[in-house]
């Protein structure tokens, strides 16, 4: 205690309150809904670059403007074509070719979406509040699957209206389109949730992509080679089971059974309606199983 002219002072001279400003905030409280649509909106917007540097949007829009430029190219050449009535290629086919744009796709924006959220630390924070682990994993995943149906999808719609504009078969070309976007839905919830997945298991972007790009085309290719080796030697029952181990095989069977495509399996044999009723279990189940990891990831590092 030290005496002054004006009084007696208790404690330090050095100790001062400071009035700094801050005030309560009486606004309206969004909440949860709005926080998780926020998440949604950016990083869907962050798997095409926008938002971020000019450098981080040149792979994504490469990549976008390929599919879009190869799809206009087949409608080109179809229209250019005397006597065609239809386009080259069915709609349920061409994300199957261009199963490497895809995948590339999504091994470069896959761990942009959730690996630097888990190299910074900064999981913790989108779970303090009002967002909690289950709209994380959600957003993501929904994002991941919207910009991948972009991807797929938009290039479907110019060779649908290219085929329109050549006069084709105004009802084939429908269900063809019609069935091309329920095939690339089902393709880009399967491929966002095992992406999310791999790219979720390290904080290194590196090894997330390798990861993507490991899952997506080491497998297709080992099955690829075994089925065109039981094609070759007579055994082509095992053919439709061998597509269950792969994640573009499994869509390729999917839509043989049930879109009216046609099979890139060797000798152009797709699974029926039985194999291919187990070809969607095992889809369903992977992007379950996919959920639940991711859930069970994050249970682990938002703490």
């Amino acid at each position: 205690m030290m005496s002054t002219e004006t009084g007696t002072v208790t404690g330090s001279e050095t100790s001062r309150i400071h009035n700094i400003g801050y005030r309560s905030y009486d606004g309206p409280r969004l909440g949860r809904g709005y926080a998780r649509r926020s998440l949604y909106s950016q990083s869907l917007r962050g798997a095409f670059g926008l938002g971020r540097s000019a450098k981080s949007k040149v792979l994504p829009m490469l990549l976008f403007g390929v599919m879009c430029m190869i799809a206009a190219i087949i409608v080109a050449v179809a229209i250019a074509a005397p006597g065609t009535t239809s386009l080259p290629i069915k709609y349920t086919a061409f994300a199957i070719y261009l199963q490497a744009v895809i995948g590339l796709f999504l091994a470069a924006q896959a761990p942009q979406s959730v690996s630097r959220d888990l190299r910074f630390k900064s999981v913790p924070l989108y779970f303090s509040r009002p967002i909690e682990r289950v709209d994380y994993v959600l957003a993501k995943l929904a994002a991941m699957a919207s910009a991948l149906f972009i991807l797929t999808g938009t290039p479907l719609l110019i060779l649908y209206v290219g085929a329109l504009l050549g006069k084709f078969d105004f009802a084939d070309q429908t269900k063809g389109f019609g069935q091309g976007l329920v095939s690339v839905a089902l393709l880009s919830v399967l491929f966002a949730a095992l992406g999310l997945v791999m790219a979720a298991l390290t904080p290194r972007r590196g090894f997330g992509v390798a990861a993507v790009i490991a899952v997506l085309t080491i497998t297709y290719g080992a099955v690829s080679t075994v089925q065109a080796i039981a094609w070759q030697t007579g055994s082509s029952g095992a053919i439709e089971w061998l597509g269950l181990f792969s994640p573009i095989t499994l869509i390729d069977g999917v839509q043989t059974a049930f879109l009216g495509a046609n099979s890139a399996f060797p000798g152009g044999e797709g699974p029926g309606a039985g194999a291919g009723l187990v070809y969607l279990i095992v889809v369903l189940a992977l992007v379950a199983g996919s959920y639940a990891v991711l859930m069970r990831r994050y249970r682990r590092v938002g703490l």
